[in-house]
């Protein structure tokens, strides 16, 4: 496995865990938002065997509406989650066409319903289920299956960061307003998107391609 991240000590530490769990993992520093940068890191992780399997996990997020984005955030948004999967796509497809191979993107509950103050958030992800079903369209003939999923709300830094930046001293309290808003009664787990993201990327989902995986705790259908 090979993991890319922007800061090599954090993928380092990742391909580490890896290696403890016994698994094998070479960590590579890349920004996603240069496109000679990953493809260089994409030419070196091929020099070592055929790609397989893409992950595009990259992607920051945003808080606010129309009319209180700013240009610079809707730029930065657009950086990282489309043109990010954009070139990541775009280095990997070349290597992948010859053997095959299984695509996966992140997207978000965001990309295809309407959710209060994410703007440009939602914009990023909705292209990237645009993306999804272009390439795996556009691929079928090479064996290339490509497929995302969109998340709701999982329990991550980003979650607590922004529990302690907006709601100081009450963040036990939002913490549980946020986890009552999913059908479900609670937030995903990142374990629970990485099981996702392993049946995707495996084998056994040979005959799945061009969907969005819904993981939303009920989300769509049962609010």
């Amino acid at each position: 496995m090979n993991i890319i991240d922007r800061n090599e000590q954090d993928a380092r530490k990742v391909a580490l865990e890896i290696v403890a769990a016994g698994g094998s993992a070479t960590a590579f520093p890349c920004d996603v938002t240069d496109f000679p940068n990953v493809k260089a890191v994409f030419e070196k992780i091929a020099a070592a065997g055929p790609l397989h399997i893409l992950v595009n996990s990259a992607g920051v997020s945003n808080i606010g509406k129309l009319e209180t984005t700013s240009e610079e955030d809707f730029d930065r948004l657009y950086r990282v989650n489309v043109k990010g999967t954009f070139f990541c796509l775009k280095a990997a497809i070349e290597l992948m066409k010859p053997t095959g191979g299984a695509i996966l993107n992140l997207a978000s509950i965001a990309g295809s319903a309407a959710l209060p103050d994410r703007f440009a958030y939602s914009m990023t992800k909705g292209a990237v289920i645009a993306m999804t079903l272009s390439v795996a369209q556009d691929y079928l003939r090479c064996k290339i299956r490509c497929n995302c999923v969109s998340p709701a709300r999982i329990h991550t830094p980003f979650v607590d960061d922004y529990l302690r930046k907006n709601y100081p001293g009450r963040e036990v309290e939002m913490f549980g307003v946020l986890s009552k808003a999913q059908p479900i009664g609670r937030m995903g787990e990142p374990e629970e998107v990485a099981a996702l993201a392993l049946f995707l990327c495996s084998d056994e989902a040979s005959f799945v391609t061009g969907a969005d995986y819904p993981l939303d705790g009920g989300f769509f259908n049962l609010r």
